[in-house]
């Protein structure tokens, strides 16, 4: 077994699929992937399944329905911390993160960092294909919410990152309910008042190559709602 997992959470993503697990394969050699796939109906799991059967460094975590982002990553986690992995990633299907970052990421994590941010919002880092929109609401929500929770961190609603094992092991899953944005800014802070290492590495965000965006107006009321709520209810191990 590697000593690193790439968890990919899925609905709806056969179109994406194949393509984004062989080039994460491809692109580091010390990762294997576990798809995570919330009963999608277009047939996404049994893709999942079938490229599994092909390659021993593909997993699958099959889900009974659709729960959020949120949701399907604590389950990935679960599965990861039942077996040795010392490394945790977590990255869309989609494409919006290129599989070429993660032996950066990686080698950050091994570096000593204990949380690593692909980041759209430091020196290096950007988008591509986002509209004026799209863009104002990504930066003003990571400005919003590290105003808020008093964080050093330039991007927290990125989710494409780098857990050190410990870092998962030192977190009350139970307790974590949010889903989307909220759930990326959740962990992170989590991460920080627990006293861990987070560093930030540029990536550029690549708008999906097909299907739909699971981005809705809920999701990101949810996050400006819930940092509030981290704020004056999550506290470090030592405080």
């Amino acid at each position: 077994m590697t000593s690193a997992l790439v968890c990919i959470p899925t609905y709806n993503e056969r179109d994406n699929l194949e393509g984004i697990v062989g080039a994460v394969l491809a692109a580091d050699a010390r990762v294997e992937v576990l798809v995570v796939d919330d009963n999608s109906p277009d047939g996404t799991g049994d893709l999942a399944d079938a490229l599994a059967v092909r390659d021993s460094r593909v997993h699958v975590l099959h889900r009974q329905r659709k729960e959020g982002l949120g949701r399907a990553y604590l389950a990935a986690f679960s599965w990861a911390l039942a077996r040795p992995y010392q490394y945790i990633l977590e990255m869309d299907a989609d494409w919006s993160h290129p599989p070429r970052y993660l032996p950066g990421l990686l080698d950050a994590a091994e570096a000593g960092a204990d949380l690593v941010l692909g980041s759209r919002y430091v020196a290096g880092g950007g988008t591509v294909n986002w509209g004026l929109a799209r863009r104002l609401i990504s930066r003003g929500g990571s400005l919003y919410a590290r105003t808020v929770l008093g964080l050093p961190v330039r991007d927290l609603t990125g989710g494409f990152k780098c857990f050190r094992r410990r870092v998962l092991e030192s977190m009350d899953f139970a307790a974590v309910h949010s889903t989307g944005y909220a759930f990326q800014i959740e962990l992170t802070y989590r991460a920080f008042k627990n006293g861990f290492r987070v560093e930030e590495m540029p990536i550029v965000f690549e708008d999906r190559r097909v299907g739909q965006s699971k981005m809705s107006r809920r999701i990101v009321v949810e996050a400006l709602s819930m940092v509030w709520k981290l704020r004056f209810t999550v506290h470090g191990r030592h405080e």
